[in-house]
């Protein structure tokens, strides 16, 4: 195992710096590089100048354009990155976003409601990584720091650049990678451009409820144009999504062994089957107006807007079994699991549940470039970003009469679909009313989680130009980031106004379908208006929801220096960067104490802490014969805690009887958590080929310093109030059980990647390829001295991507895949907090083909596409991972697109 120390990272480092020197030494003045070209691809405020630098006279378009647009940019890198560009003016290769970067070496996405939604770099959640657009940090919709890549339209982004190994100069970069979102700049291009684009869709599901939707469309349109002698230009954007998206699903409430009947095997303890239908409606705006006013000044103002509206609507039903008072007869038993049987006195739970949602984001920058001398120039950089996310999660509970039980008989399937076989009618509104059948004391439940979070960041920074020696020029600079997010989760109870209600014919609706668990369907009807008629609302006044609201604010300095590097080792080219950061945070946590679960008197509670780390950086490119590149970094990376866990609340209570009365116990959060840490080092081979061929192979280690777990400490309780009813003395010392920073682990794995464009083995290939990619991660997190090593979340042991292409004459195909094997990951889960689940692994297969009409037709500028999104409908399944058995299966069915793309 690799043991990367703080001195030995200094050392590494002047170690390079002083091999430099004496290599340069015989470097004549003359084979420097031109300053203004030096290290363009870096995620800040210089990406206007990295693409007026590849500016052509030709633009070219389609799939082998984007590869080679790509290769270019990753093999220009000072550091290991992988990147995707648009095939053509508001065309990346995927639907989404978070579907193309599934496809990069290294990058795994987790499907939520059958949309690739969070992508995790090298084995590590989206927790551990940033995201920037133009090289500027974005605010998220979520409750924590992860971004949801749903949330961008593919057709506003233009290119995406995944750093791997991070420079002192990047802002805002992350433990896992960076992940560099990226708008057109209209210099770039030498004429005005026009693209519309519209697509229709279909589900092959059809509708689930038959109030959903199975048919959608996609439309988009881009002008860029230029003014001024070609000094002024503007680009703007639109793309607007209604996406309808429907799932058959069953979940497992649990396997509990100690069932009567059971003997001791796993049976199941509860079952949903669920029928739901999502209407997902976004919205996108960007605009970009550029100014190259002088030779010594230029200009950037870019803006970004998306609105995202969903609607989910879930019925099913909900039966208890072995936790419940049903009895189980005739079990059928394989492998130490009930897979068939019949329970009895059963009392199912309809549902009809409507989760509403309303995401927007915003994020406007303003970059201006100044060229003070031949060897001096500066930026000053200002932006703000922001985000807003108001959901209503609502539950309304029918059922059977009281006194009114039923039958089910069973089949377990171990990786699809059960078969239940009810006895009576669940469909008929004389049979089902409104009611609370599983005796929880509430007739529904409704959750409205709100999100605010906010950044505004300013940033200057200057590049000293050398003509001699080592390096290539010197930049310095100064980021200042103040971020705001707070959390709140109203909650309430909802009671019928009178006992068990019939629902009226005017509000009933087309069954849910549930045939794919052998049930005919479930009650269903219009949800509001019942709501509305029916319902009382009582407020739930909990410790629990308390927690869960509260507010974080960060204000975050970064100062760095860094040498770019341009020289030669003996006959060797080499470039890069040294450098260092120093990232100086002041964070603040408001939240509530609860003491004794006396919510509705919560004391409001602050916390903080301040501290500094330095993050010392080295990137080398060495420039080998036969268009070969070997690239090294060594450097510290930092992963700031997650916001949840430096929340400020916490709950404190004193055991009042039994064993451990008199014993004060304390949960919560800890806003004194410090980051991530982890030194990192990275070896990557590159072997470049033809125009879109490229072999690499990379190997990298992470040596976890301090990492965040859930541990037990003492506080001092000895001033706290003694609640009524206890006599004794209570404990001096309580027991708190918070997140706390951890030391020892690691994260190490290998990547290979391959693109072979197939015409350079014959020409009757012309056209075909392929790209494809491997990862094999492995990580170990110590929790305790003495426990066992363990997975970080998001980590997929391997990955796997493949994507055969042809394009030639007008004609265009690809069929992608996409795998990745069992992980951590995180859903939204009971009382809408982050819940970690076991993700089984899955496959995707993509596939489009379209045609481009040439120029001498009358439908020059033309292009129509086809697309299937999950060609085999590869379902989603989550298991228990005590006993590996299902506890959550989803299919959504193949997306079908057809559409047409208009370029003028």
């Amino acid at each position: 195992m690799l043991y990367l120390k703080r001195n030995m990272l200094s050392v590494a480092l002047v170690s390079a710096i002083m091999a430099m020197s004496v290599s340069a030494r015989a470097q004549d003045a003359s084979d420097t590089p031109d300053p203004s070209a030096a290290d363009s691809d870096k995620a800040a405020n210089k990406a206007a100048d990295e693409n007026s630098n590849t500016l052509e006279t030709v633009r070219v378009s389609g799939i082998r354009a984007g590869i080679e647009s790509a290769i270019e940019v990753k093999r220009d890198s000072d550091s290991i990155v992988e990147v995707i560009s648009a095939e053509d003016l508001g065309k990346l290769p995927d639907v989404s976003i978070a579907d193309s970067l599934a496809r990069l070496s290294g990058l795994a996405a987790q499907r939520v409601a059958g949309r690739a939604s969070t992508v995790s770099i090298r084995g590590l959640s989206g927790d551990f990584g940033t995201t920037l657009m133009n090289g500027r940090e974005q605010v998220s919709v979520g409750d924590n720091r992860t971004v949801e890549f749903d949330q961008f339209p593919s057709e506003l982004i233009n290119q995406v650049v995944v750093y791997k190994t991070p420079d002192a100069s990047l802002v805002g970069q992350g433990l896992s990678g960076t992940i560099d979102l990226r708008t057109i700049r209209p210099l770039t291009f030498q004429e005005r451009v026009v693209s519309l684009n519209a697509r229709g869709e279909k589900n092959s599901l059809g509708k689930v409820n038959s109030d959903s939707d199975d048919i959608g469309s996609r439309v988009s349109a881009f002008y860029v144009d230029q003014f001024m002698d070609d000094k002024l230009g503007i680009a703007l954007g639109y793309a607007r999504l209604d996406s309808p998206g429907q799932a058959d699903r069953w979940e497992a409430w649990g396997y509990p062994t100690d069932i009567n009947g059971g003997s001791g095997n796993y049976v199941i303890g509860g079952a949903k089957i669920q029928g739901s239908s999502t209407d997902n409606v976004r919205q996108g705006l960007m605009g970009v107006l550029e100014f190259n006013a002088s030779e010594r000044y230029s200009t950037m103002l870019d803006v970004y807007y998306s609105k995202f509206d969903k609607a989910e609507t879930t019925r099913f039903m909900e039966t208890p079994l072995g936790w419940s008072g049903a009895s189980l007869q005739n079990p059928g038993v394989e492998n130490g699991v009930v897979t068939s049987g019949t329970f009895t006195n059963v009392r199912p739970v309809l549902r009809n549940d409507l989760n509403e949602g309303n995401d927007k984001l915003f994020a406007i920058g303003w970059n201006n470039h100044f060229t003070l001398s031949y060897d001096w120039t500066a930026d000053i950089d200002i932006s703000h970003s922001q985000a807003d996310r108001d959901e209503s999660i609502l539950e309304m509970y029918a059922g059977t009469r009281a006194g009114v039980t039923d039958s089910v008989d069973f089949r377990l399937d171990p990786t699809g679909f059960p078969t239940l076989s009810y006895g009576l009618d669940y469909t008929d509104p004389n049979v089902i009313v409104l009611t609370d059948p599983g005796g929880w004391g509430q007739d529904g439940y409704i959750k409205k989680p709100q999100i605010k979070d906010e950044l505004n960041s300013f940033r200057a920074s200057a590049e000293r130009a050398f003509n001699g020696g080592p390096f290539s020029s010197l930049e310095f600079g100064v980021n200042y980031a103040d971020r705001e997010k707070q959390r709140s989760v109203p909650e309430a109870f909802l009671d019928l106004i009178n006992d068990e209600t019939t629902v009226p014919g005017n509000f009933l609706l087309a069954p849910v379908d549930l045939g794919f668990a052998g049930v005919p369907g479930s009650l269903s009807y219009q949800i509001n208006p019942v709501l509305d008629q029916f319902y009382n609302f009582r407020d739930n006044i909990n410790s629990d929801i308390v927690n869960k609201q509260w507010k974080i604010n960060e204000k975050v300095t970064t100062g760095y220096v860094q040498f770019n590097i341009s020289t030669q080792w003996g006959s060797v080219p080499v470039r890069g960067n040294i450098g260092v950061q120093a990232v100086s945070v002041d964070q603040k946590s408001n939240g509530f104490e609860v003491l004794q679960g006396d919510a509705a008197n919560a004391i409001p509670f602050t916390g903080g802490d301040t501290y500094t780390d330095y993050l010392p950086s080295l990137n080398l490119a060495f420039e080998l014969p036969a268009d070969n590149t070997l690239r090294f970094s060594i450097g510290r990376q930092a992963a700031r805690p997650r916001l949840d866990q430096l929340r400020a609340n916490n709950n404190t209570s004193l055991i009042l009887s039994g064993q451990n009365a008199g014993l004060w116990t304390r949960d919560g959060g800890n806003p004194e958590l410090k980051p991530w840490l982890a030194n990192a080092v990275d070896l990557s081979f590159e072997h470049y080929f033809a125009k879109r061929g490229y072999l690499s192979a990379a190997y990298f280690y992470k040596d976890l310093k301090t990492y965040v777990n859930t541990e037990q400490g003492t506080f001092d309780a000895s001033g706290l109030p003694i609640p009524e009813g206890f006599d004794g003395t209570p404990e001096p010392v309580g027991y708190y059980t918070r997140p706390v920073n951890a030391n020892g682990g690691m994260i190490s794995g290998i990547e290979l990647a391959l693109s072979v464009p197939f015409d350079m083995f014959t020409p009757r290939l012309e056209g075909f390829g392929l790209v494809a990619n491997y990862s094999n991660t492995r990580s170990a997190i110590k929790f305790s001295e003495d426990g066992p090593n363990i997975s970080v979340p998001g980590l997929s042991r391997v990955i796997r991507n493949i994507s055969f292409y042809y394009e030639n004459y007008g004609f265009q195909a690809r069929i992608s895949q996409r795998s990745r094997s069992n992980f951590i990951g995180e859903i939204q889960g009971f009382g809408a907090d982050r819940t970690p689940v076991l993700i089984d692994g899955d496959t995707v297969i993509d596939f489009q083909t379209g045609y481009t009409f040439s120029d001498d037709s009358a439908l020059h500028g033309a292009t129509i596409l086809f697309q299937i999104n999950n060609l085999t409908n590869e379902p989603y399944r989550q298991i228990f991972p005590d006993s590996f058995l299902t506890q959550r299966t989803e299919k959504y069915g193949r997306q079908y697109l057809l559409g047409v793309t208009y370029k003028f």
